[in-house]
């Protein structure tokens, strides 16, 4: 089978690449110039663990390749996929569709025969409905369906979730379109994963739920762990404890800055004005964007309280800024807003990211970027964790305790123990959980059994 995917950022290149190592012959079309002439040249323009390889060795089989030509690309293929952006719209939060539509024109200008037209990027409900009316009015001799096929990719791990993905839905009505769509995700089949057909507004809607859902989910944990400090309890021993109820589950329940990335602050803002407009408003949804807001925001007060009450003067050594791990996407990430607020207090700032300094120097300035977490560290009065990076989880403390000037650790994604924190002398300041004073460990430690 021959597909084509329109759009070269995150999804668009994931899915295309895993597509071609199903065997589909792949075209990617993006109009960006310098990004495609990167691809060609065999540089992967985002981090994903994985990624560059699987490219390099889909190339190099003839199966992947990349283009600005849409033309013939959509023409030669059997399913045009839709992976284009689909940002919040400045002003109301709404889902900005020009791309999507602009899209689908030009799919219908270029297409040869039956064609599958499928929705890759994140889209409100109606979406399809619009893009079919868009593609019948530019071409109504045209033979096609248009068929919703959101993606459940995370960043960092996008390359397993699509080879072994929990789920795949698909939304059309189109017997025709769901047997090309079964052809593509035939490998898939094999290895029973739980295809799930349904229509277009269904589907449309799945994708929005479900991440809605897992911001609730952290929302949930992160207000919890602002009561557990309220009544010297500890969050990870409350979320390990309800996370064991099969009906609740583990996962999500980790307590930190507020949630970021690509997917949740826009999914949910957009699920919330949908909502509205149906008359249908969702307060629950409602209420996480605003209380993730907030959270965010309130981050840069619990450092400053951390150093005293004030950071004027003082330097604070910064512990990853990409909005999670093994990713080099700053979108929404919280140290968007820690970071200026800080600067803003009069603090120094001193910055390590393993993958996302490039694109951060750009969106912050008046930070020193360094090349180690440990060159952060020299002579400043505090650090502060923001992205959980594996290198970040055994850090020689001993050799951070003489780097510092004052030992105080500010952990917003609660890495370490805070009694063996205070063992060695930090104070140590995390989420949701007791705090332990050095002094105080020190002398029972000490105390003669």
């Amino acid at each position: 089978m021959r597909i084509a995917m329109i759009g070269t950022g995150y999804v668009g290149l994931v899915s295309g690449a895993c597509f071609s190592e199903f065997g589909v012959d792949v075209v990617c079309v993006d109009k960006n110039e310098a990004k495609i002439a990167c691809l060609n040249d065999g540089e992967i323009p985002i981090f994903e663990p994985g990624l560059d390889d699987l490219v390099a060795n889909n190339v190099k089989a003839g199966r992947l390749s990349f283009t600005t030509d849409l033309g013939p690309a959509v023409q030669a293929a059997d399913a045009v996929f839709i992976a284009v952006g689909t940002p919040s719209r400045r002003g109301d939060g709404h889902a900005d569709l020009s791309y999507v539509y602009a899209a689908a024109r030009e799919i219908a200008e270029n297409m040869d025969g039956y064609t599958v037209v499928v929705t890759k990027s994140t889209v409100p409900v109606g979406t399809g409905r619009e893009v079919e009316k868009i593609i019948r009015e530019t071409r109504p001799d045209a033979q096609f369906d248009v068929v919703s096929n959101p993606e459940f990719l995370r960043e960092g791990s996008a390359i397993n979730d699509f080879m072994r993905p929990d789920r795949v839905v698909i939304g059309t009505k189109s017997e025709k379109a769901r047997e090309v769509m079964r052809q593509l995700y035939r490998p898939l089949y094999l290895i029973e994963t739980p295809i799930i057909f349904t229509s277009r507004p269904t589907s449309e809607l799945i994708k929005y739920a479900a991440n809605t859902f897992l911001a609730t989910k952290i929302t949930f944990i992160n207000e919890i762990a602002d009561l557990c400090e309220k009544l010297d309890a500890d969050v990870q021993d409350v979320a390990r404890g309800i996370g064991l109820d099969g009906r609740i589950g583990r996962k999500f329940l980790h307590t930190g800055p507020g949630y970021g990335g690509s997917c949740f602050p826009k999914d949910t803002l957009a699920l919330v004005r949908t909502a509205q407009d149906a008359g249908s408003p969702l307060r629950i949804v409602e209420t996480v964007v605003d209380i993730n807001s907030r959270r965010k925001k309130a981050m840069a007060d619990r450092i400053i309280a951390a150093c005293g009450g004030s950071v004027d003067g003082k330097t604070i050594a910064v512990l990853g800024v990409t909005f999670k791990p093994n990713t080099d996407d700053m979108r929404d990430a919280p140290s968007l807003d820690i970071l200026p607020a800080l600067a803003a207090a009069g603090a120094d700032l001193r910055a390590y990211d393993p993958e996302g300094m490039k694109e951060a120097r750009e969106m912050i300035p008046g930070v020193q970027w360094c090349d180690t977490a440990y060159e952060t560290m020299g002579g400043a009065n505090a650090v502060t964790i923001l992205t959980e990076w594996n290198e970040f989880r055994m850090l020689d403390l001993a050799r951070v305790k003489r780097l510092l000037k004052d030992p105080v650790m500010v952990d917003l994604r609660n890495i370490y123990n805070p009694t063996e924190m205070a063992q060695v002398g930090f104070r140590y300041h995390c989420l949701g959980r007791p705090f332990a004073e050095p002094a105080a460990v020190a002398a029972a430690v000490a105390e003669p059994v």
